[in-house]
């Protein structure tokens, strides 16, 4: 596997509105769990779109790997121009500063935001671009996830696909491990 594509829960899903809220620290901690084995079996390439939450976390996870892995590499490809328009400014800066870092940079659509359809495109794009799908989501929780999830498991249908869920289940058990670390068993 080359190519990884991640995706994920918007901050707002999950009840999180600060990036350092403590959640986010278990979910980049997941993210790399699931990445660093991917590394080490020769992946070259992480694609977001640049989404708020979950994508742009797993930015900042592959900007810190890659001290360790300088081969690795980011790509942000965004379903359409100027993405980050409606967004804050602390939100803005912290997409922007992502950008500055990223390896590579596109947009599917060269255009702004028109309707729904950009993001089936960018969904269908992702996993036909990549060889497999890291995406934070569980069953219990309705959200945007819902969608590449839905449209990668029709991919399986006829192609070798693996989908890489991380459930909230998955989340407990990383807090789980980081409190035993933190109290030196």
């Amino acid at each position: 596997m080359k190519v990884a594509a991640i995706s994920g829960y918007k901050p707002f899903e999950l009840g999180i509105f600060k990036n350092d809220h403590p959640s986010v620290f278990f979910i980049k901690a997941a993210l790399k769990k699931a990445l660093i084995p991917m590394i080490d079996d020769g992946l070259e390439w992480v694609i977001i779109s640049g989404q708020l939450g979950v994508e742009l976390w797993a930015a900042e996870v592959v900007f810190d790997l890659k001290s360790e892995y300088p081969e690795v590499k980011l790509a942000v490809i965004t379903p359409f121009l100027e993405q980050e328009a409606s967004w804050s400014e602390n939100n803005t800066e912290w997409y922007k500063a992502i950008l500055a870092q990223a390896d590579f940079i596109d947009s599917i659509t060269k255009k702004g935001y028109e309707k729904p359809w950009q993001f089936r495109l960018k969904n269908q794009f992702f996993i036909e671009k990549s060889d497999t799908l890291i995406l934070l989501f569980d069953h219990e929780k309705e959200g945007s996830p819902r969608y590449i999830y839905e449209m990668a498991v029709q991919y399986q249908n006829k192609h070798s696909y693996p989908i890489q869920l991380i459930s909230f289940y998955d989340l407990q058990v990383i807090v789980e491990e980081e409190e035993l670390k933190r109290s030196d068993f």
